[in-house]
């Protein structure tokens, strides 16, 4: 969220010496997003700077994947593994993506809470952020307000330093009006560290249970927390941040957009049907990114299996005409509407 003067304490952190004052934010911001600005990023110009210790638990959570030498793994470890990849992928997917961010299908305001929340549980910051970030993305997509294309800030830069930097800390709150009136997603938004740190301690607890009542399953709290968790989200993270790079750069174009987005098979299987990304430039709205019946788009055939159980409603298509259109003039890619 967009930063907010500190209501308690603040003269005596501004009186706190520079970059201690950055420190303390930085803390503050592992637990609540919408902690004062960031201290310091204006004065000393480096809003393009990774912030190294308010990302770290970013990357400790790479290195939590390293406790597998000592937890060792379980077949019910690996199994929690995959059903959480897919279950948070469809929730990045199906509802961070393509409803949140583009409203390609209706539902109701509790299935939006409750997908919200599998989707924050991936780690990948709020619902508003993730939403707001993406819409900016198809506004400026490869051009030099894009701030993760490979084309304008190279491969590294587009995959994951984007996000890491202070410029992109903030989510753009008018970008995400529509969404903003939900206290809610306001809420999961800010304290976006909330529901992970609920997901770990799920996990520790269901596999403590397990590990008492199955023991020969060979499972333990640590082991589905290093598996369940932390594995699961590694694996879960590069994917994703895959279409932001490789799906830019990889793979064939079956529509002239105004960008370079290509579509990916192999991106598709990974992602459950989001490696279809010249496509979904060429028509941003449609719920199936997956034009033709041979393109996979396993996020699709799950929302049509939601749809039919009544819990969402009214999924945009691509019209033929657009999806026959493989020539689009530069300047209205995109032109499905953005949401």
């Amino acid at each position: 969220m967009t930063s907010r003067p500190d209501s308690c304490g603040g003269e005596g952190r501004r009186r706190l010496p520079h970059p201690l004052r950055r420190a303390v934010v930085a803390l503050q911001r592992w637990f609540d997003s919408g902690s004062s600005g960031a201290a310091g990023a204006a004065e000393d110009g480096s809003v393009d700077r990774i912030d190294w210790l308010r990302v770290a638990p970013y990357f400790a959570i790479h290195l939590g994947c390293l406790g597998v030498v000592w937890v060792g793994w379980s077949p019910a470890a690996v199994v929690v593994a995959i059903a959480l990849y897919v279950l948070r992928m469809l929730a990045i997917t199906g509802f961070y993506h393509r409803y949140l961010s583009h409203r390609a299908f209706k539902t109701s305001r509790t299935v939006q809470f409750v997908f919200a929340v599998l989707g924050a549980s991936a780690a990948q910051r709020g619902p508003l952020w993730w939403a707001s970030h993406h819409r900016h993305h198809h506004l400026n997509a490869d051009t030099p307000g894009d701030a993760h294309s490979p084309r304008q800030h190279g491969w590294l830069w587009s995959h994951s330093g984007w996000f890491l930097s202070r410029r992109n800390f903030e989510a753009r709150p008018d970008l995400v009006a529509d969404l903003r009136r939900f206290p809610e997603l306001v809420f999961l938004d800010r304290f976006d560290v909330l529901v992970p740190l609920l997901l770990v301690a799920a996990l520790f607890g269901g596999g403590a249970l397990l590990s008492s009542a199955y023991p020969g399953w060979g499972t333990s709290g640590a082991q589905l927390v290093v598996w369940g968790f932390f594995v699961s989200t590694v694996v879960l993270y590069h994917a994703t941040y895959s279409i932001n790079s490789l799906g830019h750069l990889i793979g064939r174009r079956r529509y002239a957009t105004a960008d370079h987005s290509r579509n990916n098979f192999a991106l598709a299987l990974l992602t459950l049907g989001e490696g279809w990304h010249n496509n979904h430039h060429h028509f941003p709205g449609s719920a199936r990114q997956g034009f033709y019946w041979w393109e996979v788009d396993v996020t699709y055939y799950l929302l049509r299996l939601l749809a039919a159980c009544g819990l969402i409603w009214d999924l945009k298509q691509v019209p033929r005409k657009m999806r026959e259109a493989t020539q689009v003039r530069a300047g209205l890619a995109g032109a499905g509407r953005l949401f």
